[in-house]
């Protein structure tokens, strides 16, 4: 697990502390997480066809349109005119879940279907009495 140091600096009078020279700037999770921001959007899940990889319904995902998706990656489709968030079989041109409740989806010749990127995170929000992910 990478630990992000995050640094407090209290508002005490008296002598400069000799730890203040390695403070850093504040924390900025744009700056974290999203490395190509005119490339990134932000989707909320809704479903339980992910579960096995830790996707949640009502999860936030971040998905990436500028990288280059790889066969066995989490995407995010537009198939049929609804967007999905699957794994991608590129071999066999199938949408993969990770709930064996749900069947493989082939994509055929005739269905509507492109990738809108690569899921690069997932966020999911703990505290149900706070929870600002279903505004």
């Amino acid at each position: 697990m990478k630990v992000i140091p995050i640094y407090i600096a209290g508002g005490i009078s008296g002598f400069e502390s000799p730890a203040a020279e390695y403070q850093q700037r504040p924390l900025s999770l744009d700056e974290l997480l999203i490395t190509h921001p005119s490339a990134t959007f932000i989707g909320k899940v809704q479903g339980d066809s992910m579960t096995g990889i830790g996707i949640f319904d009502g999860d936030l995902v971040i998905v990436d349109r500028s990288c280059t998706v790889k066969n066995g990656q989490v995407i995010v489709a537009n198939f049929n005119g609804e967007f999905v968030c699957k794994m991608i079989d590129l071999k066999r041109r199938r949408l993969l879940s990770s709930n064996d409740a749900y069947a493989d989806v082939v994509i055929n010749q005739y269905d509507d279907f492109s990738i809108e990127g690569t899921v690069i995170y997932s966020i999911r929000c703990h505290d149900e009495a706070i929870n600002l992910c279903s505004r």
